[in-house]
């Protein structure tokens, strides 16, 4: 595929917390492109895919296709979509596992009168590998978002147990991937806005993302709370923002939802990446050295787990029976 064709998957990345839903909604309100609410069927299908068996097999397809419709732990109960319909869809595609995935998120475009699909999720930034193997022409958004901000904000999600340290790891592990990826990639298969020009001046940020998607930028994609009904969950109390008015105000809040000791941490973890990226360290005084320690082990940790994960991967990919990626 071209890099300006209509069909190509378009994939929203970042930090939880760093603005997706919202650069979601802006995509969404575009007349070619369709991005669902968040789902929970793609990386676990890639996960469970020898499970599924070959599907070169049409009942395989089958048990695929009743597998995302018919689970709650999918979400799809959340597109809106006739699941018989969907089912069909999945058993009649192409025979492979990223043909059955993106059979389901067609689906969602045609029903919103969509050509473009695509989908959403913060967790994609860490699986990008995955998601290329799945959709080899898929370009990627990436929203950043200062870090602090993200930290401060998940520490009030009602979804988030896992306190300071894993927060400001996972900012960081985000942002080392995605130089990772960008690089990898280039300009015509990744992109990145911040949140902050994202919200102070939609329209010139929307222009761009509209220029690498090969799309001509349409002015509702700058009201996206016109849309927040449809493609927000009501049980996601926490984009309430998404339903009002972009607000500049959002920028900066770290400075005072993080204690003076939580600021600290953030500057001696994140200060080069903050700075890569356009944002201000606070020049605060180094974190206390037991502090420090704490998180570098949970930033090992998390390392470590990613790069578990890619082994594990690399094991299973020599079991697969028959081909994964997307065929038109």
């Amino acid at each position: 595929m071209s890099h300006l064709d209509p069909v190509r998957p378009v994939f929203v990345v970042g930090c939880p917390r760093s603005g997706t839903t919202l650069l979601q909604l802006m995509l969404h309100a575009h007349p070619r492109i369709a991005l669902p609410p968040e789902t929970r069927f793609v990386l676990p299908a890639y996960r469970e895919r020898l499970g599924f068996g070959d599907l070169r097999e049409q009942g395989n397809r089958a048990a695929l296709g009743a597998w995302i419709t018919r689970r709650e732990a999918t979400r799809f109960h959340e597109l809106g979509l006739a699941a018989d319909a969907v089912e069909r869809a999945v058993t009649e595609a192409p025979p492979t596992l990223g043909s059955a995935l993106g059979a389901v998120l067609r689906a969602y475009a045609q029903e919103h009168g969509k050509v473009r699909w695509g989908d959403k999720r913060p967790a994609y930034a860490l699986h990008v590998g995955e998601i290329l193997r799945l959709f080899p022409d898929a370009q990627f958004v990436h929203v950043v978002r200062d870090g602090r901000d993200c930290v401060g904000s998940l520490l009030r999600m009602p979804w988030w147990h896992s306190g300071f340290h894993e927060a400001v790891a996972t900012w960081a592990q985000v942002m080392d991937v995605a130089d990772t990826w960008s690089g990898v990639l280039g300009g015509a298969r990744w992109h990145e806005v911040r949140f902050e020009d994202l919200v102070a001046d939609p329209e010139a940020q929307l222009r761009g993302i509209c220029a690498f998607l090969g799309e001509a930028y349409v002015p509702e994609m700058s009201e996206p709370y016109r849309l927040a009904g449809v493609a927000v969950p009501a049980r996601k109390t926490w984009h309430a923002h998404t339903r009002g008015e972009l607000d500049v105000s959002r920028a900066g809040t770290w400075t005072t939802r993080l204690t003076p000791d939580q600021i600290r941490l953030c500057d001696a973890a994140l200060g080069r990446r903050l700075v890569s990226r356009g944002y201000e360290p606070a020049g605060a005084v180094r974190p206390d050295p037991a502090e420090l320690a704490r998180y570098r082990k949970v930033a090992g940790l998390r390392r470590a787990a990613h790069l578990k994960r890619r082994v594990v991967d690399r094991a299973v990919r020599v079991r697969e029976r028959g081909a994964v990626a997307y065929v038109a």
